[in-house]
């Protein structure tokens, strides 16, 4: 299907379609694929009225899903299949009705099977709503099959 040769940004923006065109999660959130390449990603979420808390602020566990979402592109971003083994998320600021949030998840680490990511979430006026840190290990198997 595939060239193994594919160049890395090629095979990442390969990889990226393929995961969000079967992500329902991510896409049911309104979430989307803004950029990707080797071991990036950045994605936008807007903040809806039904993920409001009860302080009427963005549930926690969106902006999470955001973050996480963020990871996983990224960490798959190589075409190996990978996949979340452990993250931690610090909550700085509310996210609030109708913001733009973007998360943008970078590669720190990647030996052997196991990579570290840091994924800064941030509201449409670059304020710092969540930092995450995700550790990645791959799996078998290609997201984007690149052998016939």
């Amino acid at each position: 299907m595939h060239n193994p040769k594919m160049h890395p940004q090629a095979l990442a923006e390969a990889a990226g379609a393929v995961m969000f065109a079967r992500d329902a999660a991510s896409q049911a959130l309104g979430m989307k694929l803004v950029e990707i390449r080797p071991g990036y990603a950045r994605m936008t979420m807007p903040v809806r009225s039904d993920m409001l808390n009860g302080h009427q602020t963005c549930h926690g566990g969106f902006i999470f899903a955001l973050a996480d979402s963020a990871f996983a592109f990224a960490c798959n971003s190589h075409n190996h299949t990978t996949v979340g083994a452990g993250c931690t998320i610090d909550y700085l600021a509310p996210g609030r009705l109708d913001d733009l949030l973007t998360a943008e998840a970078v590669e720190r680490t990647l030996v052997g099977k196991t990579g570290i990511y840091d994924v800064s979430v941030c509201n449409q006026e670059g304020k710092m709503i969540a930092t995450f840190r995700g550790k990645s290990h791959r799996v078998a198997g290609e997201v984007v099959p690149t052998h016939s």
